[in-house]
């Protein structure tokens, strides 16, 4: 969800988010796919994938979600963990919920990068 809400909000020839995890999950949740189409972002072809230390080092800025220990480190690269419950298998209510929590976060760094489109 923050990857696809950053790509809406971002100047793309400012900043890009790509999406990845430690334990990517074979599909993209059907709860997040639904809450996510409820505000027109289509996430039903989006495929999950590994976080690795050469894709992480790849990043200006790597922001996680409670990955903890699990995430890749990268010496001199800046990090923001970002903590926020997990979709899987929550009712609807409680999505949209985490989704608003993720829309506001992501809205809050792109304001405060200056990678908004201009």
């Amino acid at each position: 969800m923050a990857a696809s809400f950053f790509n809406t909000m971002a100047d793309p020839a400012r900043a890009r988010a790509m999406s990845a995890g430690t334990e990517p999950a074979v599909r993209v949740h059907p709860e997040a796919v639904e809450a996510m189409r409820e505000v027109g972002i289509d996430l039903a072809g989006a495929t999950p994938r590994l976080l690795t230390r050469v894709l992480a080092a790849e990043a200006g800025l790597l922001v996680t979600m409670g990955c903890g220990e699990s995430c890749p480190v990268v010496p001199g690269l800046r990090r923001l963990d970002w903590e926020f419950d997990d979709p899987k298998g929550q009712p609807p209510e409680v999505v949209r919920r985490i989704r608003g929590e993720i829309e506001a976060q992501v809205r809050a760094l792109v304001e405060r990068e200056g990678w908004g489109a201009r």
